[in-house]
């Protein structure tokens, strides 16, 4: 079979739809970030987030099987280079909210899944989702054998229900837009306190409102600027123990999948940033002469930068391509590929922002040029999602210690 990069219409079709709803939406929502406090910011995104439910961009985001509108991880990487290279705070709301709704896609039963994803189906509102993985601490070593603490947040078994305490941090949008948690928790939680670590997390779905979270505080994140990352905890939360995603036991396995489905769109995270500086870039260097006589693009180190940059976008795009056909078709090389989009998108757009600042020189320091924002959200991509120094290890490195591994094999797996 040929190898084809050519979009089918109606990828093109929801491309050019995405591009212009970001355009002529997503771009004025820009201004929450200038609010003075996180929860303000993200207050005052609502209205825009319920925009995009409303044309329906939420469906598009969960699979057809489950009663969405969605065709498969390529797709999604279309939507989200589109919209976040406009306006990454909200995209990263719904997306979020898709990652938070990934161990119900993944592991909740037909019967789970018509009886939670109801909100999220429907285009109006605001629902929300949150993936509570990540502790105060730490969860890069959340199958740590003792003496090691693993995941902290615990989880017992009274009756028909499940009891749930402790704290989490870094959760998108977890507390919701009122504090009273989103439409849909999922919590990574230890159920068996005597089991060995790696079996005995396990994944319980909460409904909001939510009463026993405890709103700690919202994190002054870097960048995001307006969306919203708390940390907050669990005093004796109550979940019917039919809302149990997958096998007790099995949370670990079911965190793995879902973070490997999100990391080839951190790749195109990295794809929209770098875009979007190279679309400012490029328009200075062909109308800015800097005192001289001819624009800055006719010299030959300029265009040297923009011609790294733009190979690098391409370059990220299609590997990210690339690993999100490999999680449509299942292929054995899925993981490999999406933690290698993952570090190369992410640490390129950090690397090339940088460069194409240099282009720009020091007027790419005011805030009036969009580097600023831009290099502030690409640094949260490196240390997202997994770190990638913990990925490079926990993942790669992995693979590449078994006796069986090929290393052709990600070049032309099925």
């Amino acid at each position: 079979m040929a190898i084809d990069f050519t979009l089918t219409a109606q990828q093109r079709e929801l491309q050019l739809d995405s591009r212009k709803f970001a355009r002529e939406v997503l771009a004025d929502a820009r201004a929450a970030e200038q609010l003075p406090t996180p929860e303000q910011r993200f207050l005052a995104t609502k209205p825009t987030y319920e925009a995009m439910v409303a044309a329906g961009y939420l469906r598009k985001c969960i699979p057809a099987p489950a009663g969405g509108d969605n065709a498969g991880m390529v797709d999604m990487a279309i939507l989200a280079e589109e919209f976040y290279s406009v306006n990454p705070s909200v995209t990263l709301t719904m997306l979020g909210s898709v990652l938070g709704l990934l161990p119900l896609l993944l592991g909740g039963t037909p019967a789970q899944c018509q009886r939670l994803l109801a909100p999220f189906l429907k285009t109006n509102g605001a629902p929300l989702a949150a993936f509570c993985s990540s502790e105060p601490g730490g969860s890069a070593n959340a199958a740590a054998p003792p003496p090691g603490e693993g995941v902290r947040t615990t989880a017992r078994r009274e009756g028909d229900n499940w009891v749930i305490n402790g704290r989490k941090k870094w959760v998108s949008s977890a507390t919701g837009w009122n504090r009273d948690g989103a439409d849909l928790l999922t919590i990574v939680c230890r159920t068996d306190p005597a089991a060995a670590s790696d079996a005995a997390i396990s994944i319980i779905a909460v409904q909001g409102p939510v009463s026993g979270l405890v709103f700690e505080r919202a994190i002054d994140s870097i960048g995001h600027r307006a969306h919203l990352v708390p940390q907050f905890g669990f005093q004796n939360v109550q979940a019917p123990h039919h809302n149990l995603l997958g096998q007790q036991g099995a949370g670990l396995a079911l965190t793995a999948a879902a973070f490997t489905g999100t990391a080839a769109l951190v790749g195109i995270f990295g794809v929209a940033l770098m875009r979007a500086a190279f679309a400012f870039a490029l328009d200075f260097a062909r109308t800015e002469k800097r005192g001289g006589v001819r624009p800055i693009i006719e010299h030959q180190a300029v265009g040297y930068a923009l011609a790294d940059a733009k190979t690098t976008i391409e370059a990220a795009r299609y590997l990210s391509w690339r690993a999100c056909h490999a999680l449509d078709t299942q292929s054995p090389a899925a993981e490999e590929l999406s933690v290698q989009a993952k570090i190369f998108g992410s640490e390129a757009a950090v690397r090339v922002i940088t460069d194409l600042m240099r282009v720009v020189g020091i007027d790419s320091y005011d805030h009036e040029t969009p580097f600023g924002s831009l290099l502030q959200d690409a640094l949260a991509l490196p240390i997202f999602d997994g770190g990638n120094l913990g990925i490079r290890r926990r993942q790669l490195h992995t693979m590449f210690k078994s006796r069986d591994y090929d290393p052709l094999a990600a070049s032309g797996a099925a």
